[in-house]
């Protein structure tokens, strides 16, 4: 069986890659692909922390009734964002190669985030639109790219997925501290309705984003050409296509259709896509169906994961603004600034992270990828423990809670983080058949979609039709913690079943 594993996977580029000039133990463009994300992720991050508080704030006139439309739209929003992963996946795959899907998605969401400036509700969501579709062409390939930079077997894979995760982190750690304070010092408008400066910074980390590749791309040696046979103008015609009518789409399912039945969507979506990759896998043989069957028990413990791990644009920006002390005499911790604390702990955590995983390696002790996936639930878990502490026993006579019980519950989600999203991201590259890796990573992406919708329906319903109260965030929360500890316990013990399933994959 591992044999014929071994065969099929060096069936694939890897077995063709060039001889990299190494920088820290590393491919040399794995440093220019970290950058690459930094100022994309940078561009992304900059923005999201204002949504659900602008959203508000501009078209409820900063009535709380407003904060469920706006936590569904957040989660919509973000859920298009990784679903179109899906789709620029493929084309990367079978029509223009992982580089020139790249550059036109930055093009498409820079362009996006410039009109987001422009003051209209309708135009707003257009501007939404543009960023969901570029980051559809990017996200996915430029992470595929990553594992294509090493060879079938090479020890240091996940380390170098754990890399450019902290890449990923370190963007978002600076963006929402920098865009925060450039909305407070350019006008004397309050911070979350000074949302033409944080987009306009935005747009240009994108726009740094873009030139980096381009001039940067001459490392990679051809890696992320168009596939044979295409790259042609056909298939950039089939491209703008795709632009044309994706837009207006995606402006349909967030101004339109809704949450709930984007739900439904994307579920069809995740079906589809299920079908196909077991179709490739069965084409391939038994060990390759079987692999897929393991990424696709995976990614829906993934989907579980993201619903409750992503309420920091969303319910937990209402908690840090009603009931989270922010105070320290005359200062006042921005809002803002909390989304700075998960990147902050990953950048701190990513390294003894994956010291543990390197020695628990080297002892043959090393969590299975299910196990480890399995942790990362619980930890999330814990996070909405210390929120359900919080709320029943540590509410003082102004209904707040402390300023340290939010900030712990980022820091206590970056562990369970860790021990899930850079493992994930490596195990497509292992696991998808060789044909259909970018669009299998497509299909990671569309797992946490799912998720991210579905957190903008619980972030809703934390709020309820009248915003936030401490009643309300209570319910919601203890929810969180049993669903997620149960997931990860059930996890657990169905992880030899899915490693039999991996065919000795670590």
């Amino acid at each position: 069986m591992s044999s014929t594993s071994a065969t099929a996977n060096d069936a694939t580029p890897h077995h063709n890659l060039p001889e990299f000039p190494q920088m820290m133990g590393h491919p040399r463009p794995l440093w220019m692909l970290f950058m690459t994300e930094f100022w994309e992720r940078f561009s992304f991050y900059g923005m999201r922390w204002a949504l659900t508080l602008y959203i508000v704030a501009q078209f409820f006139s900063g009535d709380s009734t407003g904060e469920a439309y706006a936590n569904r739209t957040y989660g919509a929003y973000l859920a298009l964002v990784y679903a179109a992963g899906l789709f620029g996946g493929y084309i990367a795959d079978r029509l223009i190669g992982h580089q020139r899907s790249i550059l036109i998605g930055a093009v498409v969401m820079g362009a996006g985030l410039f009109v987001m400036m422009v003051p209209n509700q309708q135009v707003f969501v257009l501007g939404l639109s543009l960023v969901i579709i570029g980051n559809g062409m990017f996200k996915p390939n430029i992470s595929t790219m990553v594992g294509e930079l090493y060879k079938q077997g090479d020890y240091r894979r996940d380390a170098g997925f754990t890399i450019f995760y902290m890449g990923i982190n370190a963007g978002s750690f600076f963006s929402p501290i920098l865009t925060g304070w450039l909305a407070s010092v350019v006008t004397n408008t309050p911070l979350e309705q000074n949302y033409k400066v944080v987009f306009a910074a935005a747009g240009v980390g994108m726009a740094l984003s873009f030139f980096w590749f381009w001039f940067g791309r001459r490392q990679l040696h051809g890696i992320g050409g168009p596939p044979a046979g295409a790259g042609g103008k056909r298939a950039l015609s089939l491209v703008a296509g795709y632009l044309l009518l994706g837009v207006p789409l995606v402006y349909f399912l967030i101004a339109q259709l809704g949450a709930t039945a984007l739900a439904w969507v994307l579920l069809a979506l995740f079906i589809g896509l299920a079908v196909m990759l077991l179709i490739e896998g069965m084409r391939e043989g038994k060990v390759a169906r079987d692999k897929v069957i393991a990424m696709l028990i995976i990614f829906t413990f993934n989907a579980l994961f993201w619903m409750f791990f992503e309420q920091a644009g969303s319910s937990f920006n209402f908690l840090a603004e009603k009931i989270v002390h922010r105070d320290f005499g005359n200062w006042e911790f921005s809002i803002a600034w909390f989304q700075a604390v998960n990147p902050l702990a990953i950048i701190v955590l990513a390294p003894i992270v994956a010291w543990i995983w390197v020695r628990l390696g080297q002892r043959g002790a090393e969590p299975s990828i299910p196990r480890k996936f399995g942790l990362g639930l619980i930890g999330n878990g814990l996070a909405f423990l210390l929120l359900m502490y919080a709320l029943t026993h540590l509410v003082d006579a102004q209904s707040k809670i402390p300023f340290w019980t939010l900030f712990m519950v980022y820091v206590i989600q970056s562990v369970g983080e860790l021990c899930l999203s850079p493992i994930g991201l490596s195990m497509v590259t292992k696991l998808a058949p060789p044909r259909y890796v970018a669009f299998a990573m497509g299909g990671w992406f569309l797992s946490i979609a799912n998720g991210n919708n579905f957190s903008g329906i619980f972030a809703g319903a934390v709020s309820g039709e009248t915003g936030m109260t401490t009643t309300s965030a209570l319910s919601g929360y203890t929810f969180g913690f049993w669903s997620l500890m149960a997931a990860g316990v059930l996890l657990f013990l169905i992880a030899p079943l899915i490693n039999r399933l991996m065919h000795g994959i670590k």
